[in-house]
Order: C-alpha cells, then sequence, then structure tokens
C-alpha cells in the first residue's frame, strides 16, 4: 500500500507539470472563473428577505459547481481517454497500478480544483466586490466542506469514468445530468424558490450540500433564512457528504480493476480501428 501511495504521488506530480504545460486545459478552468465573474457583475438584486447580494450567493454556488464540475466532469473524461490510449491494459500488469493509478488521478483533481477556488474566490474579492469567510470559524468552514466534497465526488467521478464508452458519447452523458443539478440544486438562485419535490430530488446529490456548506462560510449568517430549512444544517452537509465519500471509494477501486480486466490487446486495436473510420484518429 505504501508503494502505491509513494508511486501515486509521484505519478500526480509528473501530471501535475504536464498540465501546467497544456494551456487548452489551463484556458477551460479559467474560462469557468470568468464566466462567473460576469454573470456575477450584471446581477444587482438581494437574495428575496434578506440583504445579501444574489451575485454573492451564485459565486458560492459557483464555486460549489467548479468543484463539482472538476471532479464529475473533468476526471471520468480523463478517464475514459486514457483508457482508449490503453492506459488501463498497462495498469493491468503493474502491482497496484490501480490504486496509484486512482491516487495520482485524487491529488491531479484535489489541486486543480483547489486553485480553480481561490483563483474564483480571489478574482471575485477583487473585482466584483465577491464574498469571503469573515473569521476563521468561516474559513475552518470553507476547508472542511471543499475537502469533503471532494472526497465526495472525485472517487464517484473515477466510478463513472470507469463505464462509459468512449469520449466522445462519456462528455454527452455526463454533461446533461449535471447542468440539470446547477439548475435544481441552489447554485445560481435560492433553492426555495423551486418545488419541494425538486428540493427534495437535489438534497439526495452531494453538490446542493456541496454549495449550502460554501454558503454557511461565504455568506452572512443571516443569509440562512433563505434555506429550505432556515439554517445552514452543517451537521446534514458533512453527513450526506462523508456517505456519498463512502460510497464513491467502494465503487471506485473495483469498478477500475474490471475495466482493467477486461481491457485487452485486441480491444484496444478494434477501438482505435474504428476511431480512425470514424475520423476521430489518423488512419
Amino acid at each position: 500500500m505504501t508503494n502505491s501511495w509513494r508511486a501515486g504521488l509521484q505519478r500526480g506530480g509528473i501530471e501535475l507539470r504536464h498540465l501546467l504545460r497544456n494551456g487548452k486545459e489551463m484556458s477551460g478552468h479559467v474560462t469557468n472563473v470568468v464566466v462567473a465573474l460576469l454573470v456575477a457583475a450584471y446581477v444587482s438584486d438581494d437574495v428575496p428577505g434578506t440583504r445579501t447580494p444574489m451575485a454573492h450567493l451564485m459565486l458560492a454556488g459557483f464555486a460549489a459547481y467548479l468543484l463539482f464540475q472538476i471532479g464529475l466532469i473533468s476526471l471520468p473524461q480523463m478517464l475514459v481517454a486514457e483508457r482508449e490510449e490503453g492506459a488501463l491494459l498497462r495498469l493491468r500488469a503493474t502491482p497496484g497500478g490501480i490504486p496509484a493509478y486512482l491516487v495520482a488521478k485524487c491529488m491531479l483533481v484535489v489541486v486543480v480544483a483547489v486553485s480553480t477556488l481561490a483563483l474564483l474566490l480571489a478574482a471575485a474579492a477583487l473585482l466584483v466586490d465577491g464574498p469571503l469567510p469573515h473569521g476563521p470559524g468561516d474559513w475552518l468552514t470553507l476547508l472542511w466542506v471543499t475537502t469533503l466534497g471532494l472526497l465526495a465526488v472525485v472517487p464517484l467521478g473515477a466510478a463513472v469514468g470507469a463505464v462509459l464508452p468512449n469520449p466522445r458519447e462519456a462528455l454527452a452523458l455526463i454533461m446533461l445530468p449535471t447542468m440539470g443539478l446547477l439548475f435544481t440544486s441552489g447554485t445560481v438562485f435560492p433553492i426555495t424558490s423551486l418545488p419541494v419535490p425538486v428540493q427534495q430530488v437535489a438534497a439526495v446529490f452531494p453538490l446542493k450540500w456541496m454549495a449550502q456548506g460554501l454558503r454557511s462560510a461565504l455568506l452572512p449568517d443571516t443569509a440562512r433564512t433563505a434555506e429550505a430549512a432556515g439554517s445552514w444544517e452543517l451537521p446534514m452537509v458533512a453527513l450526506v457528504l462523508t456517505a456519498w465519500t463512502v460510497l464513491g471509494f467502494l465503487l471506485a477501486v473495483p469498478l477500475l480493476r474490471r475495466a482493467a480486466r477486461r481491457e485487452s490487446g485486441s480491444r484496444l486495436s478494434a477501438r482505435h480501428r474504428k476511431a480512425a473510420q470514424n475520423g476521430a484518429l489518423p488512419a
């Protein structure tokens, strides 16, 4: 297990260096931050029943969605693309390869997610008078909600990536449900403005609780009156995110191992031939 952690951290460091040299991928994360700032700049109303600017609620929601998106959209896409390139086939022959691979991907996603979150909050505070934690307690809440939120979605993203088909279909299959959660989890407007059945469905998934936890860290305490329960419900935030963390880890490793066992040279060659026929690869 120690060797797997060491190998995973080494691989994660290498992948981070590659990412920093990839301007296209880096620009994608920066673009998400720019979009959030532009939306916030054009929102001027207050959250109904409070004196909290609606822009602050939206920025807290976007912060949660960026963490959610990196774990549940970017990570599965990476896994599917690398599977198509034969990464899982190589891991099958490497002792401890799957745990090390998962550690490396977790490291990569956590660093990218935390960096993107820091960039969003700093840029929002400087450019659009965005919210920041008001004291040590709020900073501590921001830290543990971010940590638990990533632990909830990164293993889940790995599990999803292990079962999705080719990269083109993967994006289509995961984008629609995640966009649906964006609009039903109280990230872009108060969740109390949604029908109660929609609120109940959203409460099953981690994004709603990630956004609520981040709001508790970034918004004044008076804003809690706009929450469905009239409070931040931080114990429930911790409970739901912990449950998704456990579920994600229980699913991720066996599904990645199953995907690796199913890989073979003939399957990889067949996928490459099909991709070449479809124009996705040079023939």
